[in-house]
């Protein structure tokens, strides 16, 4: 491509002060998204928000567009915008790239396994994969093993979307230096409006909102893809300059690699299959996939979705359009942080008044997928935790109190992690909880379409993978900690490396045929199965999701029969 200007015609100039004008877009953005979290508790209301189906689920009333664009804001958060630029500004393509197939094969799996799920769901009025676990099963105990997972992995995921407004704020200059509170001080801001339109409105807030994130995220990426190569010397220049600092024999340049080397492709497939494998295992995206109205909605999704992956790609470039503009990402404490590297690019590059738009969508990017994140752990503790083990008579409405309160609780651990803690930490817990959920894999998606595995053996294999999942993080070291530096290791066997979780759901799912063919012989009460197979095809309309069905029809899924009156689930 043609070089139409000079590179690093604007040098990167980090700790500049407040941003004003920037700013200010942000703060006007953010008043905006504010009023709409406000205003969404009267949106599409049904009866009240006093139970998980209308504050947890939105009324399971979402169409096809409000289902894309909360799924889009579910699953493309704060962190994936910083992050993902940051690992191939720092790391280069086996960190940062295997993000785009990762989420290119994660559609076929919302189409096939998720529209059963929801199928199922609507038809026995589950919440939580913990519920459909429970009534598969008949295991309290594998039920109670799924949502602890589940639960855990989602607090350190909340925490990460916070760690992102703050890389925005950072760049911005807003919060002093002076004091911890001036310092934090916006970002308690943040977290106050993220809690209070949460709490009132539930599902339907994050739904609204994500209509401005995405149009904001959409925008942004697509100018400055257009914007930044002409600026900084062309497409040709920045992948020449990135591939110049792979061939770097400096030390700061050691770790870099603009291609997937031989060594690194078992890292890179295993990488994309599992996180691909373990995305729609966390609570929140099946939170999001059960609001839909319909099983059609699901599968219109699965073949939408990929304009994300498309974005996703360009944005991931952004990460390499740095290096060729001399960003440098530097915090306030004088320390280079490659997480600042994106909103560092955009305040080098842009003038101000647009730096603030990319500022807003990071941060609007933040609040959307933390408030659907924090619903679905507050549904997993209440219907899996609280009222099964805890209150089992606790009423619909008294299930929508504790899970408004959870919701509460879960983002002020989030809020107090960040503050209290190094960033760090973060990263390295939510790399272990991407570990932990994708072993709930086989006992959620196997159990869809068939019920042969047998319930102790899915929970032996899934203790068997957490204990060698944890252990093998556990030696992971980084220049900066000792342990669970990262999320690969050498795969037993093949010696080659790959990703953790890969190779436990394998070990996961092996313990437990095993154990199925050892229990199934010694005959081991299975547990019961509320389902049948006619209750994975069911549609919206379908007289057996509806007020009334005739329980003859679901050995067959033909109609037949008077109606009778459907059991009050609470």
């Amino acid at each position: 491509m043609t070089n139409f200007l000079p590179a690093s015609a604007n040098p990167s100039h980090p700790g500049g002060g407040l941003n004003v004008a920037a700013t200010i877009v942000l703060i006007v953005i953010f008043l905006l998204v504010t009023v709409m979290g406000f205003m969404a508790s009267r949106w599409r209301r049904g009866k009240d928000l006093e139970s998980l189906d209308e504050w947890g689920l939105g009324g399971r009333s979402f169409g096809t567009w409000i289902t894309w664009f909360l799924l889009g804001g579910d699953l493309y958060t704060a962190y994936t915008f910083v992050a993902v630029p940051a690992a191939m500004f720092s790391a280069g393509a086996v960190s940062g790239f295997f993000a785009v197939p990762y989420t290119i094969v994660l559609y076929p799996i919302i189409f096939f396994f998720m529209s059963r799920m929801w199928s199922v769901s609507h038809r026995h009025g589950y919440v939580t994969a913990g519920d459909f676990v429970r009534g598969r099963y008949g295991s309290r105990e594998l039920s109670l093993a799924i949502s602890v997972t589940g639960f855990v992995a989602t607090l350190p995921y909340i925490a990460l979307q916070l760690v992102g407004i703050q890389a925005v704020l950072e760049v911005a200059g807003i919060g002093g230096k002076g004091n911890w509170f001036a310092n934090d001080a916006p970002l308690f801001v943040a977290f106050v409006v993220l809690a209070a339109y949460t709490y009132t409105s539930g599902l339907r807030a994050p739904a609204i909102i994500a209509f401005v994130k995405d149009i904001l995220i959409y925008l942004v990426i697509i100018i400055a893809v257009i914007y930044l190569p002409t600026k900084i010397g062309g497409w040709h220049h920045i992948f020449d300059t990135v591939h110049a600092k792979s061939a770097s024999t400096a030390p700061a340049d050691a770790t870099f690699s603009d291609t997937v080397a031989p060594k690194a492709q078992w890292a890179y497939v295993t990488l994309a299959f599992g996180s691909a494998m373990a995305l729609f295992m966390y609570p929140h995206s099946i939170t999001a996939v059960l609001s839909s109205k319909s099983r059609n909605t699901i599968r219109k999704n699965a073949s939408m979705l990929p304009a994300y992956s498309f974005v996703l790609a360009l944005l991931a470039l952004l990460g390499w359009v740095a290096i060729a503009a001399g960003t440098k990402p530097i915090g306030l404490n004088g320390k280079a942080n490659p997480q600042l590297v994106v909103p560092q690019l955009f305040e080098d590059q842009f003038p101000s008044w647009f730096a603030g738009v990319a500022f807003a969508a990071i941060a609007i990017g933040a609040l959307v997928p933390a408030a659907i994140m924090s619903i679905a752990a507050a549904n997993t503790f209440t219907r899996n935790i609280y009222k099964e083990w805890i209150r089992p008579n606790a009423t619909v409405k008294e299930e929508a109190k504790v899970s408004k309160l959870t919701s509460l609780v879960v983002k002020v651990f989030a809020l107090v992690f960040v503050l209290a803690m190094d960033k760090q930490n973060a990263i390295n817990l939510q790399l272990l909880g991407g570990i932990w959920i994708l072993q709930t894999f086989p006992a959620i998606v196997i159990g869809l379409y068939t019920r042969w595995m047998h319930r102790w053996a899915l929970l032996a294999g899934w203790a068997v993978a957490m204990v060698y999942g944890t252990w093998r993080a556990y030696e992971v070291a980084s220049p900066a900690t000792k342990h669970f530096g990262g999320s690969l290791s050498n795969i037993p066997v093949i010696g080659e490396l790959g990703y953790i979780a890969f190779t436990a759901v394998i070990i996961n799912v092996l313990v437990g045929v095993v154990l199925t063919i050892v229990f199934n012989a010694m005959k081991l009460p299975a547990g019961t199965d509320e389902t049948v197979v006619a209750d994975y095809f069911v549609e919206a309309g379908d007289p057996r999701v509806d007020a009334d069905y005739d329980p003859t029809d679901l050995d067959t899924g033909e109609p037949s029969g008077p109606a009778i009156a459907k059991p009050d689930p609470a």
